[in-house]
């Protein structure tokens, strides 16, 4: 079925177009010419589906952002049956398969919320959730664990989970601004040896 004629599709194909544009130049810089270009649709086609770039935007924050980004870390949980194994694994996974581009471009989410955040309420509470989910994953994970004896009783899941969140982001940042790799690593492994003390 041509994509044209699939509404479907379409959204999805303006959403990582969208994505792409929006990480690499950052909200307010994203050109929709460009975007629609690289979604080979015309403004008719994007007004059908979103009413402005805002929405757009919004959008690849709230469908996008969680597909890309936390859904694939946190499906490789499944796959070891313990905290400190999952994280371990999901976190160099991670950062074999995005390591490059974040150093490169940064965390999408940690981008929008340093452009947007202090401008846009919208963007602030979305960019927000998608924190508070992944932290909130982290928690979940790590309170199974505790359930199953793999996970010392004494740690706190709740303030645990947000300073994993914070130093992944913190490695994210750092590397950026250095554009080392070399610092991504060294970041990686050091959150590494923290969460291993984590094991019961």
């Amino acid at each position: 079925m041509n994509d044209q004629r699939d509404p479907g599709k379409t959204r999805q194909r303006l959403l990582m177009a969208a994505y792409e544009e929006i990480h690499l130049k950052g909200f307010q810089a994203a050109s929709l010419s460009a975007i629609l270009q690289k979604a080979e649709l015309t403004k008719g086609a994007m007004y059908h589906h979103f009413p402005n770039k805002k929405a757009l935007g919004l959008a690849v924050v709230d469908e996008v952002f969680p597909a890309v980004f936390q859904e694939a870390f946190f499906a490789h949980f499944a796959s070891r049956n313990n905290f400190v194994d999952g994280f371990l694994y999901a976190l160099e996974e991670d950062m074999k398969k995005n390591g490059e581009m974040l150093v490169a471009q940064g965390c999408p989410v940690a981008n929008l919320a340093q452009e947007m955040s202090p401008i846009d309420e919208d963007f602030r509470v979305s960019v927000n959730a998608m924190f508070q989910k992944f932290i909130g994953n982290l928690k979940r994970e790590l309170i199974k664990g505790q359930q199953a004896g793999n996970v010392r009783e004494d740690v706190d899941a709740g303030t645990t989970a947000l300073f994993i969140g914070a130093s992944m982001e913190g490695c994210v940042n750092l590397s950026k601004a250095s554009s080392s790799i070399a610092m991504f690593r060294q970041c990686g492994d050091g959150l590494k040896q923290y969460v291993k003390t984590l094991r019961a």
